[in-house]
């Protein structure tokens, strides 16, 4: 038999078999599933340990055994973990210099107003990210329609508000996107029942077992802290490491706009990289919650958060800072052609316009390179938090085994990734606006300070607005993670080992064949 059949059945163990030969099925089984020719690991873990699982309850590391656990892609930690120390040694200094500092800058509008705007826009997505989770929970049938026409009618409205005020070149962009984003909703109404299963199954799982919210709130507040650090240390790093017209501070040091670019970018990169593993992390230690529900539901594991956790920050802590380094860079490239692409338009005439044409293709290249990576690592990391497996021997056989099964059909008709990633971006585009607004009004500004005029801040608004997208859209990343943690676990699971679905899951089962038939095939193959 393949590993991947061998995974979590339980094998010959009498107990094992005598548990589900008492359950009754009210539908005629699919044929047995014959051995995956992508099976076949030497090293596969051993089956499910349930030998006492009748008298007691097995912990999360007797339920998924790693036959010889080991910390694979030890050197991504480490890596990781030095960014992670440059990071807090740039801030920390930038902080410090700061609370020392008093006087003007080149940069104006990096100011503590800016902060205070910042503030305003983690507030901002908090709530709206804490409140969109609720309404999934709260509303999950209507979940996907309420997301979908939504954010069409919200584009458009914010496309419509900077067209108003004359700022053309952001409305004729959210113009495009809203109309895009309306083709899209359009042709997916069709999936609509099939997604809204899924998410019900999720819903209702998180319900029940583990401590699903939890992780997603605290998630979220840690996600939030990262991000009023980091505006906190942009605005510093502004301020001390740019050239000063007027210094009153203790220290003598006069930057260069190279150095602060430089500083910037590196800690935008090591923003991503951070947030990325918070993310991946969560994802991760939910992936093994709802891996316990599908391959033990009548016998949960006792500690199935705190187990899939201790593993994610352990044995496979090197993994996912692997994974999520892949994602970073890709996203921080993303960053830099969109910078790029803004400072086209402040050029001007023939050379300009065919630049921003060329960032703009170049975004889109990196926008699907960015898909696919994002992509692999889902279901990779459902795999990792399973089986305990390096980052690439996941994502490979996760990948085998998704086109042998013919999974791809059914990830490609689910709707809860991009339903989720369209909610986090409007959660995003919300933030931008807002600071734009505070910006742009003068809010939080005293008499006498430049942040509150208009031709002081039209060059320095866009950056302003990027980090702001960039704080609301993670923030909100992080909320909604669990949500499609469940949904990609079921999958991966489903994949592994089908015929648990129709075994253990009979009810769930009947539904899918109901609402996307072509289940069965998955099911069959």
């Amino acid at each position: 038999m393949g590993e991947a059949d061998g995974y979590y059945r339980g094998g010959n163990q009498p107990g094992y078999q005598q548990q589900y030969q008492q359950q009754p099925y009210h539908n005629e089984p699919p044929p047995p599933v014959p051995p995956h020719p992508y099976g076949g690991d030497a090293n596969a873990p051993p089956p499910l340990a349930t030998d006492n699982m009748q008298s007691e309850k097995a912990s999360f590391e007797q339920a998924f055994q790693i036959q010889r656990p080991k910390w694979n892609d030890l050197w991504a930690g480490i890596v990781f973990l030095t960014v992670v120390a440059g990071y807090i040694g740039i801030s920390a200094w930038s902080l410090y210099r700061y609370s020392n500092t008093s006087g003007t800058v080149s940069y104006n509008v990096f100011d503590r107003q800016t902060i205070l705007i910042f503030v305003v826009c983690l507030g901002t997505a908090f709530i709206l990210s804490f409140l969109y989770v609720w309404l999934a929970r709260t509303f999950t049938k209507q979940f996907i329609w309420i997301t979908g026409i939504l954010n069409i009618i919200w584009t458009l409205g914010t496309a419509v508000y900077y067209l108003y005020r004359r700022w053309y070149s952001a409305g004729i962009v959210f113009l495009v996107f809203g109309l895009f984003l309306a083709f899209c909703f359009s042709t997916w109404i069709s999936r609509i029942p099939f997604s809204t299963l899924m998410l019900q199954t999720s819903i209702d799982v998180s319900k029940n077992y583990g401590h699903v919210y939890l992780v997603s709130l605290l998630g979220g507040i840690l996600a939030t802290g990262l991000a009023a650090w980091f505006g906190a240390s942009l605005v510093a790093i502004y301020v001390t490491f740019g050239p000063r017209d007027d210094l009153q501070g203790n220290d003598s040091y006069s930057g260069s706009s190279g150095q602060v670019i430089g500083l910037i970018v590196f800690m935008t990169f090591a923003m991503y990289w951070i947030t990325e593993w918070l993310k991946n992390t969560i994802h991760t230690t939910i992936s093994g919650v709802y891996g316990s529900w599908y391959f033990c539901p009548h016998n949960f594991p006792k500690d199935a958060t705190r187990g899939s956790l201790k593993r994610a920050l352990t044995t496979s802590y090197g993994s996912i800072c692997f994974g999520s380094l892949i994602v970073a860079f890709i996203q921080f490239l993303r960053s830099l052609c969109s910078a790029a692409r803004s400072a086209s338009l402040d050029q001007g005439g023939l050379a300009g316009a065919i630049s921003y044409a060329v960032f703009c293709i170049l975004g889109c290249l990196i926008g699907l390179l960015e898909w696919a990576a994002e992509f692999f690592n889902r279901y990779a990391f459902v795999h990792i938090a399973l089986y305990g497996k390096a980052y690439l021997a996941a994502a490979k056989d996760t990948w085998q085994m998704i086109k042998n099964r013919g999974l791809d059909a059914l990830i490609n008709d689910c709707l809860i990734g991009p339903v989720l990633g369209f909610g986090a971006l409007a959660i995003g585009v919300i933030c931008a606006l807002v600071s734009w607004l505070l910006a742009v009004s003068g809010t939080f500004v005293s008499s006498g300070d430049e942040l509150g005029n208009t031709d002081s801040i039209n060059g320095s608004t866009a950056v302003i607005m990027a980090f702001a997208f960039l704080i609301g859209f993670q923030i909100a990343n992080v909320f909604t993670t669990p949500l499609s943690s469940g949904v990609d676990t079921i999958f991966v699971a489903m994949g592994w080992d089908p015929q648990v679905m129709w075994r253990d899951h009979p009810e769930l089962y009947q539904r899918l064949v109901q609402v996307y038939p072509k289940v069965q095939e998955v099911i069959q193959h």
